[in-house]
């Protein structure tokens, strides 16, 4: 398991399943130890954490809602007694609806926003005093291409993943003087198991309005992740990234 995040560890949210177990899976294989973060679905990261342990990795599973400051906190004290420190963290864990913007409560909105962007800021407040410690690290937040082409029906989501980038911009150049990398992942269209509240996939993301004619892989969008979390990453900070086959171009 030795490699380039060899005593690294690393926090990944959202984890049980899709893009989060293909991060969390990635940085194992490149030698860090990871926490294996899920909301409620205990078996689903258990399972991810019990596949990075059958390939000689070292993982723990842990179920904290991102909007919970006081459980974040604690998933992060706990990493960091267990596993030693908090080198990464991975803000994966969001929530999708399709909803028309004049029927979208106001409650539906304010919980979108409590998972992907207060999350992100949650995690972000209580890994950074960890990775001080350490001398370093990095945060990477997932974004999306819906707040860059524009997706009828996802006001919410396109805002809260405005505001993911927005934040990782700022941290970037707050957190540079401790060495601490930040930077946004914007994925197009990828082939995962879309949960039903999430509805069916926009019309805009189809393989016909992709340049490469196909859906991006989750390992697609772990490699990138892997890259800017790592070494070979290291002069890179407060960007987004956007792997998406061609269909929003830069």
């Amino acid at each position: 398991m030795a490699g380039a995040l060899d005593g690294k560890v690393a926090l990944v949210t959202g984890a049980g399943k899709n893009i989060g177990r293909a991060i969390a899976l990635r940085l194992a294989r490149d030698g860090a130890a990871v926490v294996v973060n899920g909301r409620s679905d205990r078996a689903a990261v258990e399972a991810v954490a019990g596949e990075i342990a059958a390939m000689g990795g070292r993982a723990v599973a842990h179920l904290a809602d991102v909007s919970d400051q006081r459980a974040v906190a604690q998933m992060a004290e706990s990493a960091a007694a267990t596993l030693g420190g908090i080198d990464i963290a991975v803000s994966n864990a969001g929530l999708r609806r399709q909803t028309p913007f004049l029927d979208m409560p106001l409650e539906e909105w304010r919980e979108i926003l409590s998972v992907a962007l207060d999350g992100a800021f949650i995690l972000s407040q209580a890994v950074v005093p960890h990775m001080i410690r350490r001398g370093g690290g990095a945060i990477v937040g997932l974004s999306g291409i819906s707040t860059h082409v524009g997706t009828p029906n996802r006001a919410h989501v396109s805002a809260s993943k405005a505001g993911l980038e927005g934040l990782m911009r700022a941290l970037a150049v707050e957190l540079a003087p401790h060495a601490i990398r930040c930077n946004c992942v914007s994925p197009g269209a990828i082939d995962t198991v879309r949960g039903a509240s999430a509805g069916p996939q926009p019309g805009t993301l189809g393989d016909e309005a992709v340049p490469l004619r196909r859906k991006g892989s989750t390992d697609e969008i772990a490699a990138v992740v892997g890259l800017l979390v790592g070494p070979e990453g290291g002069y890179v900070t407060g960007q987004t990234i956007h792997v998406n086959g061609g269909a929003f171009l830069t």
